[in-house]
């Protein structure tokens, strides 16, 4: 005789993709079926809750899916609570396809909504998922890893254009508000400069910064830039349009090109700009996140058996955890002082 079902989790991955969502939806399954529950993929995030769209997953389904980057689910930018006839679809389909309790895997926007309708009642679990690392509620996010991985094998690749035509290469890397990618793998790639939007630095000391390593022999440098840094000066942060999408963000874009041209006006010195852009979301998680994401998933579904709703798992030190919703999503985690303390120590 079949074990009772013990009801039929959903699981959606909403904003950005990244490397390890696959190893959550694989873990979410593979934890669900020990413990005698159903999952039900919803496609294309929040969306897929507005417009009825999913389909069973089962461990047959998800299995091979752990080294693949990007999501099966697919995802969206979705905001189901901006419209109040949206909202009703999301609870209108959840009850069509009689789904129980909700995983939610996304960042500051999909788990804000999260928390919104666990604060109605929704049986609901957050997954934390966001490639530049902000969310204050957990150590680290998954992708994260392996987007600093692709953005120091990059910055490698341009040490050696840059010193064989002695020029300044500008790196410009993701990071909207915080600056943690670039600043992790600008370290690891030995930037001559680090510029986040944590800290807003005027072109003058940029070009100091370059013109006092020609002055110690090195004849190129590296600068790595966050599409989010602001230049001392300019009033507002540089964009590729004024599009907004449906959290009400921007898309950034052009940093990289506007230093260029402004450091090769001030310093007379050949520069170039890079912007590595959705290179850094692509390609096979690395083995930390393809872990974590597995740990994340697993726990995730724990939660739900345990009774433990409207939490968000997390990463504490080495140890998977969780927090209240509510006070995961309080603030974003900047990079703090200490990180540029030790990033000046290499400017000089």
């Amino acid at each position: 005789m079949a074990a009772k079902s013990n009801g039929t989790i959903g699981i959606l991955t909403g904003g950005g993709d990244c490397p390890g969502l696959n190893a959550v939806i694989r873990a979410v399954v593979r934890r669900a079926e020990m413990l005698s529950y159903k999952v039900f993929g919803i496609q294309r995030g929040w969306l897929g809750l507005v417009t009825g769209m999913g389909e069973p997953l089962t461990v047959a389904s998800t299995s091979g899916i752990l080294p693949r980057g990007g999501t099966i689910l697919g995802t969206s930018r979705t905001n189901p609570l901006k419209s109040p006839a949206d909202k009703e679809k999301v609870l209108e389909n959840l009850k069509k396809f009689a789904i129980d309790y909700l995983i939610a895997v996304g960042g500051e926007d999909t788990l804000g909504v999260a928390q919104a309708l666990a604060a109605e009642g929704l049986k609901v679990v957050g997954v934390p998922k966001t490639i530049d690392n902000d969310i204050e509620g957990t150590d680290q996010t998954f992708g994260f890893d392996t987007a600093v991985s692709i953005v120091t094998e990059a910055i490698d690749r341009l040490h050696t254009t840059a010193e064989s035509h002695q020029r300044v290469m500008v790196v410009e890397i993701m990071g909207r508000h915080t600056g943690w990618i670039t600043m992790i793998g600008g370290l690891a790639g030995g930037a001559d400069c680090i510029l986040i939007p944590e800290q807003p630095v005027a072109i003058e000391k940029i070009c100091e910064i370059i013109e006092r390593r020609r002055a110690r022999g090195k004849m190129f440098s590296i600068v790595a830039v966050s599409e989010g840094f602001k230049l001392a000066g300019y009033e507002e942060t540089v964009t590729r349009d004024k599009k907004l999408d449906a959290f009400g963000h921007e898309r950034l874009g052009g940093i990289g090109e506007l230093l260029a041209v402004e450091i090769e006006k001030h310093t007379g010195y050949e520069t170039r700009a890079t912007m590595l852009g959705h290179v850094q979301r692509g390609g096979s998680p690395t083995a930390f996140d393809r872990v974590l994401g597995t740990r994340y998933g697993a726990r995730a579904v724990d939660l739900i058996h345990e009774g433990k709703l409207g939490m968000m798992v997390r990463l504490s030190g080495n140890r998977i955890t969780e927090i209240p919703l509510a006070n995961a999503m309080t603030k974003l985690k900047y990079v703090d002082a200490e990180w540029m303390k030790l990033a000046e120590i290499f400017y000089s």
